[in-house]
């Protein structure tokens, strides 16, 4: 007898045949589950997002808001790093987006580019700052420049007069200022470049004073503390595991909580914080945009 039929070769082949079979019917009886999936994922492009943020346009929308005089554009800068044991590792992506998306409400025609989660977070041969810990991504502070000047050369040649730079992390501010610099040198009045630092510097110091002033001074630090935690509970509470942070023992840098304690964060407090935020934003790209007509 011929290998080729041998009753064991012939059931193997029966029996990798059903499997697929069996397989092929999984797969189609899931597809019924599939198309349910826009029942079970909320829509983003509602309400605020879907006025504001330029991902949530049609391109021939893009173009008849700049024909129709939306000539600011905000390029919110976020980052993706460890924020201690108790905060998600996008909560500055998360609060740049949220927050931008406020701003330019409140502005009126202006729209929001999408977050910039790649940012300088420290070296990763040898594993420095952020990049100590799980949870970071890091890249060159050249690679982020680059990144910087296209994304603003791609708005300015679309028609934006006004772009601006909102970065909500400390650590990459002045290659914010530097890239804005270069910008406004290089178009010379054909558009112009703002590096909206007074959002960020709002929060170690108005902020930092105002609840030094209400008895949390021992509780702020410099980074996962008391502040930072806060503003991310008014932002957007599910980015802190608060169960397990209020029953933790203070933690420390070893934990990547670099001074302060964050366990008596509260919405409430990270409210002072971003309404700090807002205004100071508001103020400058408004006083920018007069005086860049």
């Amino acid at each position: 007898m011929s290998c080729l039929f041998h009753p064991g070769r012939v059931r193997a082949v029966l029996a990798v045949t059903v499997a697929a079979l069996c397989l092929f019917s999984q797969a189609h009886a899931q597809k019924p589950v599939d198309r349910q999936l826009s029942s079970q994922v909320p829509p983003h492009c509602t309400g605020l997002a879907g006025q504001v943020e330029f991902a949530c346009q049609s391109w021939v929308e893009v173009a008849n808001a700049i024909r129709e005089g939306t000539t600011t554009i905000i390029i919110p800068v976020g980052g993706t790093e460890q924020s201690g044991p108790y905060m998600a590792v996008g909560k500055h992506d998360v609060r740049a987006q949220v927050l931008a998306d406020i701003i330019a409400a409140q502005i009126g025609h202006t729209l929001v580019a999408p977050v910039i989660a790649y940012v300088p977070e420290g070296s990763t041969t040898p594993r420095t700052s952020h990049m100590r810990f799980p949870g970071t991504i890091s890249i060159p502070p050249a690679v982020f420049e680059g990144l910087l000047r296209g994304a603003a050369e791609s708005f300015r040649v679309q028609g934006f007069r006004h772009i601006v730079l909102l970065g909500d992390h400390g650590g990459y501010q002045t290659f914010m200022g530097k890239v804005v610099q270069d910008l406004n040198r290089s178009w010379k009045g054909q558009a112009a470049a703002l590096w909206l630092h007074d959002y960020y510097t709002v929060i170690p110091h108005q902020y930092a004073d105002t609840l030094c002033a209400q008895g949390h001074g021992s509780e702020v630090g410099l980074h996962a503390e008391l502040s930072d935690t806060s503003l991310m509970l008014a932002v957007d509470p599910s980015m802190v595991r608060q169960d397990a942070l209020r029953k933790a023992p203070k933690p420390g840098t070893s934990e990547g909580v670099y001074g302060g304690d964050p366990r008596h964060a509260t919405a409430e407090l990270g409210q002072i914080g971003t309404d700090l935020q807002i205004r100071a934003a508001v103020a400058a790209i408004q006083s920018f945009n007069r005086s860049h007509p």
